[in-house]
């Protein structure tokens, strides 16, 4: 049978499989040392301390050593300990990390070990009723870990592993573990000559290359126009700030371990910014404001810098510098409504025009501890609310999860694989125009205190050209394309007519490169193939004669032969509609 009992939360068999991958583990190398292994959303780990390091060659052997234990039907048994008996338990077996994580366990609390085919764990459970419950896993890979995520402490080795309730959902799974593989936005930045990671540079800090940095120019160019005609103004702010400026909006108080070492200027200490919000604040701030001035809507591509531990930084998902689509909207509380309203329609827009459909938002409310005024939070939480009821969005509310300063929406995509992505963040904020003292005169003739509302809508533009990348494959569509199409001569005798059809292309601003090398057409496709080229030109003898190229399109194959013209009518409309 594949099946196993249906009532075990998967979680469950999850911890259950990572107990058993740990009996493996002690088997096959008596003198490890343990440290935790819970279930995780998309199957287990568990943290090692062994004699020597593992590779992915290791993991099959782990895993048939599992498949044995579970053929044995060893059952989780329970047992209930002193704090007495389990340190002197721990001690005699020599686990200091255990140990440790029990001194974690307050006084009073009942303490628990899990034993299962010779292997005897701290753990609150709970577990499957033995081994041979647990049948479709699979161990996936092998990575360091610093004990309790901290880069002072000693590194230990974490293998992932996935187990399902049955193995039509394990290889369900795998099929799309091998996917996300295949569309792995490292793996493609490289192979598509889009960005590196150098250490002679710094870790998690990007260099985009130049068909990155066209991408990266094209979303850019479209962001701000479409700023601009969503009635935005464009700031651009220094890369670094004086300290009283960050004492002021609290960050040295409250985000100082993310901010990096100042430098001296003038005997000063200055701060590379890790958010660019202070500085527009102090450019509101030049002038006095008044009520008909407002809602200023200001926005800036703003490359910001924080501090990530290295074990956490992942190609362009995380990172330590990186550019913040921003924006700050102020406003009266007037204007709340409205502005809230257009602000998300704005950015369903913008995930529409790059492809993605599928958005869903997450609103979170006044925790227990707050600043501003209650009427204001109301406010804002009634105008969050009534804009995702307005454009039919499915919500999930986290009650008292919002931010000490204002409650929020953050926005999810669902990419091709049906992967969730947090991206858009619509954040009021009731602390820095108090810390600031940002006031604008009313109709009254007094001043009032404007409602600030910061606005992401891309997140970050390194994030999210990992994100785009991997949710085309790396096969952008043709309005992000780097190089649109790519002319292929069929002989050295044809290349001058490609470089007069690709002269003609960029008339019309189209991104054409001709292929010059002395190879068949048939490696030439292929060359063009494996760089998701959208459209292909084969230009030859006939082609020549008539003034014409033969297209051939990276997604319908085959599509003829058309004169210049017609392929460059064809290329702008695609280019218009955002296909």
């Amino acid at each position: 049978m594949n099946k196993i009992r249906k009532d075990y939360d998967l979680s469950t068999v999850r911890h259950s499989a990572a107990h058993i991958m740990a009996a493996a583990v002690k088997n096959l190398y008596p003198e490890a040392k343990f440290d935790i292994g819970p279930a995780t959303a998309d199957g287990f780990y568990y943290d090692f301390d062994l004699p020597q390091r593992l590779t992915a060659d290791d993991l099959p052997e782990i895993e048939k050593e599992m498949k044995k234990l579970c053929r044995t039907r060893a059952p989780f048994i329970r047992l209930i300990e002193t704090r007495v008996d389990a340190e002197a338990r721990l001690r005699d077996e020599g686990q200091t990390y255990k140990l440790e994580r029990l001194a974690d366990i307050g006084e009073g609390e009942e303490i628990s070990f899990y034993e299962c085919a010779g292997f005897t764990d701290l753990c609150r459970g709970p577990h499957v009723e033995h081994s041979g419950e647990v049948k479709a896993f699979k161990l996936l890979s092998v990575a360091g870990s610093y004990y309790r995520g901290d880069e002072r402490n000693p590194m230990l080795q974490r293998i992932y592993g996935t187990a399902f309730t049955d193995r039509a959902e394990l290889a369900e799974h795998l099929q799309r573990v091998a996917e996300a593989k295949r569309r792995d936005h490292r793996r493609l930045g490289r192979e598509l000559d889009l960005f590196s990671v150098s250490e002679a540079v710094g870790p998690g800090l990007i260099c985009w290359h130049p068909k990155g940095a066209r991408i990266r120019h094209l979303i850019e160019s479209f962001w701000r126009e479409a700023h601009y005609d969503n009635g935005y103004e464009l700031l651009y702010t220094p890369h670094v700030g004086r300290a009283n400026l960050w004492q002021t909006s609290g960050h040295l108080q409250f985000y100082r371990d993310a901010m990096y070492a100042p430098m001296q200027i003038d005997d000063n200490d200055y701060f590379v910014k890790p958010m660019n919000c202070p500085f527009h604040i102090e450019v509101y701030k030049t002038a006095r404001r008044s009520y008909r001035e407002l809602p200023m809507r200001w926005a800036e591509l703003g490359t910001v810098y924080r501090y990530e531990k290295g074990g956490v930084l992942h190609g362009l998902l995380r990172v330590r510098g990186f550019t913040q689509d921003d924006a700050h909207i102020i406003c009266t509380p007037e204007q709340v409504e409205e502005e809230i309203a257009e602000v998300l329609r704005f950015s369903l827009n913008m995930w529409r025009d790059f492809g993605f459909a599928e958005v869903k938002a997450y609103l979170a409310t006044r925790p227990a501890k707050a600043v501003g005024e209650s009427e204001r939070w109301q406010q804002g939480l009634d105008s969050l609310r009534k804009a995702v009821a307005g454009e039919g969005l499915d919500c999930e509310v986290d009650e008292g999860g919002g931010a000490f300063y204002g409650p929020k929406i953050d926005l999810k995509i669902k990419d091709a694989l049906g992967r969730e992505w947090q991206t858009t963040t619509i954040q009021f904020d009731f602390n820095l125009p108090e810390r600031f003292d940002m006031t604008y005169v009313g109709r009254d003739g007094e001043s009032h205190r404007p409602y600030m509302i910061h606005r992401a809508l891309l997140g970050s533009l390194e994030r999210f050209f990992g994100i785009l990348t991997e949710h085309y494959a790396g096969a952008f569509p043709l309005w992000l394309a780097p190089e649109q199409v790519r002319i292929l001569p069929v002989g050295e005798n044809y290349l001058e007519y490609g470089k007069k059809i690709a002269s003609q292309l960029k008339k019309s601003k189209i991104r054409v490169i001709v292929d010059p090398e002395a190879d068949t057409v048939g490696a030439k496709i292929r060359r063009a193939r494996n760089a998701r080229i959208p459209y292909m030109a084969v230009v030859g003898a006939r082609e020549q004669e008539a003034g014409s190229l033969a297209v051939r399109s990276r997604a319908e194959g085959e599509l003829g032969s058309c004169s210049p013209e017609e392929f460059a009518q064809r290329l702008l409309s695609e280019i218009e509609a955002k296909k």
